[in-house]
C-alpha cells in the first residue's frame, strides 16, 4: 500500500470495539469504524420513547480493573457515568431478602448509551453499514457491505468486535483457526421487557435478582442517576427460558413475564415492549482475552474472549489495540 499511515477497520461499536479504537487512534494510526446499528454501544443499550426511556441491555457495570477503573473516573468527570445506588433484593422464588452484595455499580448518564457515544465523538465510525463478507487482497483487506456492496478502502488490519455467531460467519472463508475458537463459544439469548408506568410504583426495591424461572433480573430504570420522563421497569428473562422460548411470540413473551412480576407485586403496565437478544451473554465466557494473527493482520476482541460483562470487553478492546500498535511498530 503506498499510504504510509496504516488503515485499521473496526468491525463493531460495543465497548470492546470503541476501546481498540482508542488505542490505536492514540498511536497516529488511521482508523474506522462500521456498524450495523443507528449508534454505538452495542449491548449497552437504551430504547427511547416519546416520553420514556429504558436501559434493556447491559443494566450497570463494575470496575475491578485499575485502568477500567480509570477509565470509568473519566467517564464520571465528563458526566457520562455515575454510581447507581438501588435497593436490591434478592428472590429465591418464595421470599424477598435483602441482597448483602456491596459491589459498586456504574451506569451511564443520563443512559446506558452515555459512555459510548462520549468515546465515539473522536472516533471515525460509520453506522448503519452492514459489514458481510472479508477478503484479502493483494493491497490489503477488503469490506463488503449489505448496503454499499465492496467499500472503496483497503485495510492493513480488521478487527472483529463481535458476537462470536457474527464473527464465525465473517471468518469462514478465511484460512485460520479463530473461526474454530468463535465456534466454541456458546453464546446465549435472553428476552428483555420494558415496562412504562404512570406514576413511581409502591415497590420496597428498585432491583431484584431473582433465583427462578422465568426472571433472572429485574429493576426500576427510573432509580438510576440522570433518568428522566415516565416511570419505567426492565425485565430481564433467563439465559435457560428464553433459549427455550427464543422463537416465541412478542406477546406470549409478555404474559409470562408479566405473571412473574406480579409475583413479585408488580401492577400491569400502561405500556409494554420486548427486545430479544439473540447474544446475550456466553456460558461459560472464554478467558483468551482477545486473539489477533499478525501475519494476516486480523483481530477478534469483546466480552465473550475475555470473561464477559462491560469490563471484559473494554479490557479485551484495550489488550487487543495494544498488541496490534506493537506488531506495526515491528
Amino acid at each position: 500500500m503506498t499510504d504510509t499511515i496504516k488503515h485499521i477497520a473496526i468491525i463493531g461499536a460495543g465497548i470492546a470495539g470503541l476501546s481498540c479504537a482508542t488505542v490505536l487512534k492514540q498511536a497516529d494510526l488511521r482508523v474506522s469504524i462500521f456498524d450495523k446499528s443507528k449508534g454505538p454501544a452495542g449491548r449497552m443499550s437504551t430504547r427511547r420513547g416519546e416520553s420514556w426511556e429504558c436501559d434493556h441491555g447491559a443494566q450497570y457495570f463494575t470496575a475491578r480493573d485499575a485502568d477500567f477503573r480509570a477509565e470509568v473516573l473519566r467517564w464520571e468527570s465528563a458526566g457520562v457515568a455515575g454510581i447507581w445506588r438501588p435497593r436490591i433484593k434478592v428472590f429465591d422464588g418464595k421470599s424477598l431478602k435483602d441482597s448483602e452484595s456491596a459491589l459498586e455499580r456504574f451506569v451511564g448518564i443520563p443512559r446506558m448509551t452515555s459512555p459510548a457515544r462520549f468515546i465515539s465523538d473522536d472516533l471515525n465510525l460509520t453506522c448503519q453499514t452492514t459489514i458481510q463478507e472479508i477478503q484479502k487482497s493483494p493491497d490489503g483487506w477488503l469490506l463488503r457491505s449489505a448496503e454499499r456492496s465492496w467499500l472503496v478502502d483497503h485495510f492493513d488490519a480488521v478487527i472483529l468486535a463481535l458476537p462470536a455467531p457474527q464473527a464465525t460467519t465473517l471468518l469462514e472463508t478465511q484460512s485460520t483457526d479463530f473461526a474454530a475458537v468463535a465456534k466454541c463459544a456458546n453464546m446465549r439469548g435472553a428476552w428483555a421487557m420494558m415496562l412504562r408506568y404512570a406514576a413511581p410504583l409502591d415497590l420496597p426495591f428498585d432491583a431484584v435478582f431473582v433465583n427462578d424461572e422465568p426472571l433472572r433480573w429485574l429493576a426500576r430504570n427510573s432509580s438510576k442517576p440522570g433518568r428522566g420522563g415516565d416511570e419505567t421497569w426492565l425485565l430481564h428473562a433467563n439465559a435457560e427460558w428464553s433459549e427455550a422460548h427464543l422463537e416465541d411470540e412478542a406477546d406470549s413473551v409478555a404474559n409470562v413475564l408479566l405473571a412473574a412480576f406480579a409475583r413479585l407485586g408488580g401492577p400491569a403496565p400502561q405500556a409494554w415492549s420486548v427486545h430479544r437478544w439473540r447474544y446475550a451473554d456466553t456460558e461459560p465466557a472464554l478467558e483468551v482475552g482477545f486473539l489477533w494473527n499478525d501475519i494476516t493482520g486480523i483481530g477478534l476482541c469483546g466480552d465473550w474472549l475475555n470473561g464477559g460483562k462491560v469490563q471484559g470487553a473494554w479490557v479485551s478492546g484495550r489488550e487487543l489495540g495494544q498488541r496490534v500498535v506493537q506488531t506495526l511498530a515491528r
